[in-house]
């Protein structure tokens, strides 16, 4: 495979988020992440979120070996434009989403879920400060 694609808020970095980046590299040549921008985080998660702007959550995954490529989205339909522009050989998902429609996935040639690492969570992270 060459291309693969992850999405999310990738707010809060923790072991999870490593895990999930490595094994989705694992299955391709380039890794292409897609990041919610601060916006539609705030729609979605309140007005204390995200913690981290999407600049310095776009950075830091830059910084990620495995990572080869960080693009921020604001709608559904830019997303969905995203994925199909790529045409990704594989979208890795967490199986969290393995009953829910995946935003995207008819552009790519498989969906991999993968299984959440421990207790790993941004939210129960925040939370507990």
């Amino acid at each position: 495979m060459n291309v693969i694609w992850v999405n999310g808020c990738f707010d809060v970095l923790h072991r999870g988020h490593i895990e999930l980046l490595k094994y989705a590299k694992s299955l391709g040549r380039h890794l292409v992440v897609g990041i919610d921008a601060d916006s539609r985080i705030r729609k979605t998660k309140g007005q204390h979120r995200p913690f981290n702007n999407q600049e310095d959550r776009k950075f830091m995954l830059e910084s990620i070996k495995h990572v080869d490529k960080v693009i921020v989205f604001e709608t559904d339909s830019e997303l969905r434009g995203l994925i199909y522009t790529l045409k990704p050989d594989a979208m890795v998902v967490g199986s969290d989403y393995e009953d829910k429609k995946v935003i995207g996935s008819e552009y790519a040639k498989s969906v991999e879920f993968f299984d959440r690492i421990g207790d790993y969570s941004t939210t129960k992270i925040l939370e507990s400060k």
